[in-house]
């Protein structure tokens, strides 16, 4: 069956920290009681007025609180603010203490402040990730590791912690560009497709990753993919509602560097803007176009967003409890799909 995990949001720094992990426990309890089987969190640094708990500690802490079944994900990391040595041995840890329910999600980040606050060049951010990645699976499985490249140096280093996943957990890259979907089919297990991605692109995407699998002589199989969602009792309604939750993030993900979107065309027309990928309606509309969707392409699992910074705790699990009851089961009654539609192409 197709997999459904929860993607966490940020929020409001006027929440305290304290009282946003309480929350945390509350929504992924939720989670787990209404069908979803992987927690997903994605992070940022020094991010003004919202916040981020940071992915490792707190999943961390959530491997005590889930329920065997449940799958961890980093969705995503920014790998290359990370010396690869540290990032191996903090994600190989994770590992360990999930007992090896851990997926790394990992991504090229956006926010070219975020890489001058902790003092990486912004403009060699693609070049380290791709560094970054090869070596940390140099480091996850080999016993002895030498690397000779641009950023980082090792001579004959013997590791001494491994993930418990053989050969490591799951690495999912994140992308919105095609040059990071071809790095996902270079070096990743899996292409976490990006919310904002339109679904027409989504098959395209899936066709690159396809291929660079194939060049690595690796099974291509079903792919994760995020979407926004919102359910309410009429089609109207769930407009309305998405836009009173998510058009100010959509707004402040383009003002600060994610320009997949255009910000005069969120402000001018937002449900116009969001159509193309944002599964918003009723009930029955939006386990229609969900079901659809799983069953045209090799999508597991299929992480929803349920939840904005401008939603409480209670709204988002309420929120968590409808698509629990009237979506979920749905989807888990879907046999995924192990390839691409014929003709589809990169």
């Amino acid at each position: 069956m197709v997999q459904v995990g929860l993607l966490l949001s940020d929020v409001p720094t006027s929440v305290s920290p304290t009282r946003q992990f309480r929350d945390v426990l509350r929504i992924v309890e939720a989670a787990q009681a209404n069908g979803f089987t992987y927690i997903a969190i994605g992070q940022h640094f020094l991010y003004g007025d919202l916040r981020w708990l940071q992915p490792v500690p707190l999943l961390a802490r959530l491997a005590a609180e889930v329920d065997p079944e449940v799958r961890l994900a980093t969705q995503i990391m920014i790998a290359p603010l990370y010396p690869p040595v540290l990032l191996a041995e903090e994600i190989a840890t994770l590992d360990v203490v999930t007992e090896g329910r851990l997926v790394f999600g990992a991504g090229l980040g956006y926010r070219p402040e975020e890489f001058g606050y902790l003092g990486v060049p912004f403009n060699e951010r693609a070049a380290r990730m791709d560094e970054c990645l090869d070596l940390l699976i140099k480091l996850w499985t080999q016993d002895e590791v030498t690397h000779h490249g641009r950023f980082w140096q090792l001579d004959g280093v013997r590791p001494h912690l491994k993930p418990v996943q053989r050969p490591h957990p799951p690495i999912w890259i994140g992308a919105h560009s095609l040059a990071g979907t071809r790095r996902a089919g270079r070096f990743g297990d899996a292409y976490a497709c990006p919310p904002e991605t339109p679904l027409d692109e989504v098959a395209q995407r899936f066709a690159v990753v396809r291929d660079g699998f194939a060049a690595r002589g690796k099974a291509f199989g079903p792919q994760p993919l995020r979407r926004n969602v919102l359910v309410a009792d009429t089609t109207e309604q769930a407009v309305v509602e998405y836009a009173r939750v998510a058009q100010g993030r959509y707004l402040s993900y383009a003002r600060r560097g994610l320009d997949v979107m255009d910000e005069s065309e969120i402000a001018a027309d937002f449900a116009a803007a969001v159509a193309g990928h944002a599964v918003v309606g009723t009930p029955d509309e939006v386990t229609a176009r969900l079901v659809d969707i799983v069953t045209a392409l090799p999508v597991d699992p299929l992480l929803l967003r349920p939840q904005w910074p401008s939603m409480d705790a209670d709204e988002t699990i309420a929120a968590i409890a409808r698509l629990g009851r009237d979506v979920v089961p749905a989807i888990r009654a879907v046999t995924p799909r192990t390839d691409l539609p014929d003709g589809i192409e990169a």
